[in-house]
């Protein structure tokens, strides 16, 4: 992959990952056998792993609450590689608890309102001129056309509709669940329409529109659980597209991204 400048415009959730006996049944007390703290959330995760795969430090423009929780995602953020571009607010950070059973099978629970960085913010939004590519996962309509200064940008529909709709900017590729119905936008909703618009279906790969179904990469190890692999699969593709490589190859590199975070404990292994 050559030198790349990424970027990410999200959120995060400072998040305890519980590897439990069993999922939690009323009335039933499961136990924790394993335990991690990160900060993760679909900003943070995408971030960390453009970071790995550029090998470089990635923006990360994002909202953070003044207290502990925000200070520790700061700083955890540059230590795997990642330049915090923080919008700091009164509210308290996000937190989050993701619970994984023996199967591979998860619950997740946040806890507080998700913090959003605004184009409004006094951050230093002129940075995302230089990048090459740019991942969009929360911000408002301005902020997204502030993000589309970069040459290739990707989002995912957890924007919303509305937003997108307002925002009327060209996106190189909307990348969202095609199993969960709160990622699912009608192809004709987006004017312009995106470039590529790609729906996963976790081990079953996924469908390109336009391009078709693609398929899954074998997981590099067992199945451990499945938190953060759509954003990883983001991250892939994001970097893959920003690098100038065919659809075909992004995707392949996305697919991989996703099937190694499958095989390890928290998004960042």
């Amino acid at each position: 992959m050559p030198p790349l400048q990424l970027a990410v415009v999200g959120h995060l959730e400072w998040v305890n990952f519980l590897a439990v006996n069993a999922l939690p049944q009323a009335g039933v007390i499961s136990r924790a056998h394993r335990s991690l703290e990160e900060p993760a959330g679909a900003g943070a995760v995408v971030a960390v792993q453009l970071a790995r795969l550029s090998r470089r430090p990635v923006l990360f423009f994002t909202a953070l609450g003044r207290d502990a929780h925000g200070e520790r995602s700061e700083a955890r953020l540059r230590e795997l590689g990642v330049e915090p571009v923080v919008a700091w607010r009164e509210q308290p950070t996000r937190r989050g608890i993701s619970l994984v059973d023996g199967s591979g099978d998860r619950a997740i629970t946040v806890i507080g309102e998700r913090l959003t960085p605004l184009a409004s913010d006094p951050l230093d939004w002129e940075r995302l001129e230089d990048c090459d590519g740019v991942f969009v996962s929360a911000s408002d309509a301005a902020g997204l056309r502030l993000a589309r200064q970069a040459r290739v940008l990707t989002a995912t529909p957890r924007l919303r509709l509305p937003l997108l709709q307002d925002a009327r900017v060209k996106l190189d590729a909307l990348i969202g669940s095609g199993l969960d119905a709160d990622e699912q936008i009608p192809l004709d909703a987006l004017d312009p329409a995106p470039a590529l618009t790609i729906a996963t279906e976790g081990a079953a790969g996924g469908t390109l529109t336009p391009g078709g179904r693609y398929s899954p990469e074998p997981l590099p190890g067992p199945l451990v659980e499945s938190y953060g692999c759509g954003d990883s699969f983001a991250a892939g593709i994001t970097a893959g597209l920003a690098a100038g490589w065919t659809v075909d190859d992004a995707v392949t590199l996305g697919a991989r991204c996703g099937a190694a975070c499958a095989s390890r404990f928290g998004p960042y292994g």
